[in-house]
């Protein structure tokens, strides 16, 4: 059974269509790739299985519950859509601490471990305002992984690493794949896609379509 179910889904702003009759079944424990131009519609589909854009037309389903209809958001998944918006006065511990306190789910050793997995320092005490965009990104990583997910939803995860955050991004990437995390991802990099990914959907006008 699909984990993630987008079955005959379009969206429309006012006259134009930004999703056109998509349907897409995502399986449990694998990576799934998406890939287009900017403005193809990769962004508002993943928003849409996140239950923050509702479609004009079809249905989504996660884990077998119909978005919008049995839930308004589903829970346990992690994501990074956009450029991740933190406190600018605060540190990367900080910022992820009052996260955790919305939903309790996790407390002091677990943020810290999310930090230190990406490759940065829960007790560097400079304010993320001060961050670099690469530094961002893996905050928004950890901030995505802290409450241990069973699905991701990544929108561009690998923008503004260097050559090395990527190499330690994909191995990370794939050893939560190992550990049975189902993975939706949007990247640019047809390296990324092609290491990461079991399966390639491409994306252009609003329309998609299976790569591989």
């Amino acid at each position: 059974m699909s984990i993630i179910s987008v079955e005959n889904v379009t969206k429309k702003f006012r006259e134009n269509t930004v999703l056109n009759n998509v349907s897409l079944e995502i399986e449990p424990c694998s990576v799934t790739g998406l890939i287009g131009r900017n403005g193809s519609g990769k962004t508002v589909l993943m928003k849409c299985i996140l239950g923050l854009i509702s479609p004009t037309s079809g249905t989504i389903f996660v884990r077998g519950k119909q978005i919008g209809k049995d839930i308004d958001i589903p829970d346990n998944v992690g994501v990074i859509i956009e450029t991740p918006g933190f406190l600018p006065n605060f540190s990367a511990y900080d910022n992820l601490m009052q996260l955790a306190k919305i939903r309790r789910k996790i407390g002091k050793s677990e943020v810290r471990a999310a930090i230190e997995r990406v490759g940065l320092n829960p007790d560097d005490k400079k304010n993320v305002g001060k961050f670099s965009l690469g530094m961002r990104q893996r905050l928004g990583l950890a901030q995505a992984i802290m409450e241990d997910p069973d699905i991701l939803i990544l929108d561009e995860p690998m923008n503004g690493l260097d050559k090395d955050g990527v190499q330690d991004m994909r191995q990370y990437l794939l050893k939560l794949k190992e550990h049975g995390k189902t993975i939706l991802i949007a990247s640019h990099s047809a390296e990324d896609i092609d290491v990461l990914c079991d399966k390639v959907y491409e994306m252009e006008k609003g329309n998609l379509q299976k790569v591989r």
